[in-house]
């Protein structure tokens, strides 16, 4: 390799959904807000890189701890699933007026 490592007969590759999967019609009605839920403590198999400033990752600390001082012991990657399962049940219920609509509209 390029790189002086050997990474074995492992692939890094992930197996992405195609784009008749992707573009196909959701099987079942949305999940309304209260029904959707973060994966919590548990093995995941699937993984994303997401890069964050460093303001940004200053804030997810915080975040961490102040919920850690409401007795809420959670690592920053549970923090960050809980609040993509809000997005998300946002976007499936109120759609372009979602709050992650606006904010990408407008640039924030």
């Amino acid at each position: 390799m390029a790189s002086g490592r050997s990474r074995g007969p492992r692939s890094r590759r992930v197996s992405l959904p195609g784009v008749a999967e992707l573009l196909r019609p959701p099987a079942r009605t949305p999940a309304p807000e209260t029904e959707r839920q973060a994966s919590g403590r548990e093995s995941h198999p699937q993984k994303i890189t997401v890069y964050l400033s460093g303001a940004e990752l200053i804030e997810l600390e915080r975040a961490r701890l102040a919920l850690r001082s409401y007795g809420l012991t959670v690592d920053r990657g549970r923090i960050v699933r809980e609040a993509l399962a809000v997005v998300l049940a946002d976007l499936d219920s109120a759609g372009e007026d979602s709050v992650v609509a606006r904010r990408l509209r407008d640039g924030a």
